[in-house]
């Protein structure tokens, strides 16, 4: 005996955004309702993303380029990212496959694997969003502390 379909019930939720580096360290986190659309949150994540310090000129606050699958794709976020200076690499639906930034999507999918093996986060016990982001970036500093200490030893 199988239920209804979980799809269907309508239930609230939350989805988990994440900005990640080349080598999948998480720059940026983000918390949205389940059924928003995710073209949403595309922009905030990009705002989000602080100040690299570089040895010569001003500070970077933009990637060189950006990828992201098909659920970021609209007119709206291509020209806003092309005005900020940042290559796009986006899937636009029904015309280009996602096999071609499949290649890069394992970094991401591991990314989120690393933040979702916090247990605190796998089910969303906290009935407040600012809670729930809170651990979300404390996990996300804490992969960070991991990742940069193997790569220092």
């Amino acid at each position: 005996m199988t239920g209804p379909n979980p799809v269907d019930r309508g239930k609230p939720g939350s989805k988990l955004h994440v900005l990640s580096d080349a080598q999948g360290i998480p720059v940026v986190v983000g918390v949205s309702a389940a059924n928003t659309n995710d073209v949403l949150a595309l922009k905030p994540l990009v705002r989000g993303i602080p100040a690299v310090r570089s040895r010569r000129g001003p500070r970077r606050r933009r990637p060189g380029k950006l990828r992201a699958d098909k659920a970021y794709h609209s007119a709206d976020n291509r020209v806003w990212l092309r005005e900020r200076g940042i290559a796009v690499r986006i899937a636009r639906p029904g015309i280009e496959s996602s096999e071609r930034l499949g290649r890069h999507r394992w970094k991401i999918e591991r990314t989120i694997a690393w933040l979702l093996g916090y247990r605190r986060l796998t089910v969303r016990y906290e009935r407040k969003g600012s809670h729930f982001l809170a651990f979300l970036g404390l996990a996300a500093a804490l992969t960070c502390y991991k990742k940069l200490t193997k790569l220092t030893t």
